[in-house]
């Protein structure tokens, strides 16, 4: 079976942690630290959310997708600063899964 595109993701981020930042864009990042990443997190999120709004008038989604792509591999580079893998994220999803959202949240609450 073909690794997914998220294990070949952690993979090369892995790698360009310490990579030379003049060799890659995610090398630069990384050599810049976490604040600087979570700024492109930051930029990101609010790129999509404003493609969001601009696809529920134009009824074209192209937009919102690209930009949910940019906000998804700026998160796994803030996760591979910190290093983590895209793993806990999936195994959190799949705990979350079939329970109520409600219930969820009210059990954080306590």
């Amino acid at each position: 079976m073909p690794e997914s595109i998220l294990s070949q993701l952690d993979q090369v981020l892995a790698a360009r942690k310490s990579a030379s930042p003049d060799s890659s864009y995610v090398a630069s990042l990384h050599h810049k630290g976490l604040n600087k990443i979570l700024e492109k997190v930051g930029e990101e999120a609010f790129e999509t959310v404003i493609a969001a709004k601009d696809a529920q008038v134009s009824g074209d989604n192209s937009k919102v997708i690209y930009e949910t792509a940019d906000l998804w591999f700026h998160s796994l580079v803030m996760l591979s600063e910190l290093g983590e893998s895209h793993q806990p994220i999936l195994d959190e999803l799949a705990r979350r899964f079939g329970l109520s959202g409600l219930d969820e949240k009210a059990a954080r609450d306590k």
